[in-house]
């Protein structure tokens, strides 16, 4: 492998900080925290996000600064004991009574209140799902004698069996959308693990088939689901407010119609910061985007994916020039995550695919998620910090 500047090594401690992902982050930071003071004038919040928004921000800070010091093997070495303490999180929730600190908001309880905030441990568990199936890949190719469909499909099983628990755990909490962000996880490690295509190609084609499956069956045949799957006709509402919301505006439909016209009425500049007239419920979370195309147009819009595009960008150059296979595969995970939560979430803005709830990752208001996403950026950090910037190892 040829030398470069991850390559080498540097006693300076401001060279070993990777400046670029920092700047990216402030710059998303920046974009929250401006759009989530104009939501503030729609009139319909009593509390200060955009302030509570950047206190978010700086204790994320705190928390990647923190993991970032913390050196990368030691992460490596406390990956199982992770990978417990969030399943333990998940199942002492879920089997936990009704109470001020587990109550259930929004028809779900999946969050932990401690006073003015709360914590959602799935939030945090995506992250530790992606440094376990990162650390079952690596140890399981270190390991292997050779290369066979036996040993590919050991390594599968190992994957669906960690990927069990937690999930179901999740759904249980009624919670969908990060579920399917975990099956994108799963999705992008499998592909890149070195698991044969004879065995990936089969696994793919029946997720396929079962998609398709279900969805010609909320079109069509609701009442088998409804038989067989237990599936309540109101929960396929959603499905059909996405295909028609015309149909549904007075209703289910009402966030996305406005949405569209919100994000269709910016045009190219944009009406200007504040500007924004077209009424959508909790635009400060998952509807970010909406403020951004009306109020900054097509223009605005592109720019912030953009920033996001290249935010993904150096995190593959980063896997690619890791010295550590489990580093990696890390990051290939936590791209998948980013990747599937920025698709989801602007996709269902412009009625690209169902809402889900995904909020857009370092934007979208919200204490959880950005934590964890920052818990993730402390990693990458580290990797930087304490490998990416030491000679490289055959690893």
């Amino acid at each position: 492998m040829s030398k470069n500047k991850y390559q080498r090594q540097n006693t300076n401690i401001f060279a070993r900080i990777d400046w670029i992902l920092i700047i990216m982050i402030i710059l998303l930071a920046s974009v929250s925290v401006i759009s989530i003071n104009s939501a503030m004038t729609s009139g319909q919040y009593n509390t200060d996000f955009t302030t509570r928004q950047m206190m978010f921000y700086g204790l994320g800070f705190v928390i990647a600064i923190t993991i970032m010091c913390v050196p990368f093997k030691l992460i490596k070495s406390y990956t199982w004991i992770l990978y417990i303490l969030g399943t333990l999180s998940l199942l002492i929730l879920y089997i936990a009574p009704v109470s001020s600190i587990t109550p259930i908001i929004n028809g779900a309880k999946s969050w932990y209140q401690f006073g003015f905030f709360s914590i959602q441990p799935s939030e945090f568990v995506k992250i530790i799902y992606i440094l376990t199936m990162a650390y079952a890949i690596s140890q399981h190719n270190k390991y292997k004698l050779a290369n066979s469909l036996a040993m590919d499909l050991r390594l599968l099983l190992k994957l669906i069996v960690l990927s069990i628990l937690p999930m179901l755990l999740i759904l249980l909490q009624n919670d969908m959308g990060t579920v399917l962000v975990m099956i994108a996880i799963f999705l992008g490690l499998v592909v890149v693990s070195g698991i044969s295509w004879w065995l990936i190609i089969p696994t793919l084609t029946v997720a396929a088939t079962t998609g398709l499956a279900l969805i010609l069956g909320i079109l069509y045949r609701p009442d088998l689901l409804e038989k067989y799957l237990g599936i309540h006709p109101y929960q396929f509402e959603r499905i059909y407010s996405w295909i028609t919301p015309e149909e549904f505006q007075s209703d289910s439909g009402f966030q996305l119609t406005n949405s569209l016209t919100a994000i269709g009425s910016g045009g190219i500049n944009g009406k200007g910061y504040t500007e924004g007239i077209i009424y959508i419920p909790e635009n400060h979370t998952d509807f970010i985007f909406t403020i951004i195309g009306e109020e900054f147009g097509f223009i605005g819009s592109t720019i912030v994916i953009l920033i996001l595009f290249m935010l993904i960008l150096h995190m593959i150059r980063m896997a690619f020039q890791a010295t550590d296979s489990f580093a990696s595969y890390f990051i290939i995970g936590y791209i998948s995550l980013l990747v599937f939560h920025i698709f989801q979430n602007i996709g269902m803005t412009i009625q690209l695919v169902p809402i889900t709830g995904l909020p857009l990752p370092f934007i979208s208001y919200g204490g959880s998620g950005l934590w964890s996403n920052m818990v993730a950026i402390g990693v990458l950090l580290s990797m930087y910090f304490h490998q990416l910037s030491q000679p490289a190892k055959n690893k």
